[in-house]
């Protein structure tokens, strides 16, 4: 299983609110279609970010694991998927969101990364999902 950091507060809106759209300025690799990744909550926040609200005070840690089901890009012609969406953008599509109830400590990397062993058993013990 792979992991995917992302920086507060939108790694919190994706485990804990409604944010079921990731923004990247890549196409999603099709191996990750329907896989289950880790979502990584980076050791930085986004500075230039206003959202607001519980669970966004975590740094540093696996919060969640969720499923990517696709994706597609925004020209910005017409209204899109999203009110996380940002347009000229490419809008990963996630569902099946599992928030863990206890953030594990982990060292993030760019893009997809390889978490350890250890990190995998932790979240595997808060979770019914298969590593």
């Amino acid at each position: 299983m792979k992991a995917l950091t992302i920086r507060q507060p939108w790694a919190g809106a994706i485990a804990h609110q409604t944010k079921r759209v990731e923004n990247r300025t890549w196409k999603l690799p099709q191996k990750f279609h329907g896989e289950r990744v880790l979502l990584h909550a980076a050791a930085q926040p986004d500075k230039d970010a206003v959202v607001y609200g519980p669970n966004l005070d975590v740094f540093g840690a696996v919060i969640a694991v969720i499923r990517f089901t696709g994706y597609h890009y925004d020209s910005g012609a017409d209204p899109c998927c999203s009110e996380w969406a940002f347009r000229g953008t490419y809008h990963w599509t996630l569902d099946d969101v599992i928030a863990l109830p206890e953030p594990v400590p982990a060292k993030g990397a760019l893009g997809f990364w390889t978490p350890s062993d250890d990190v995998l058993a932790a979240v595997h013990a808060q979770t019914a999902v298969d590593q």
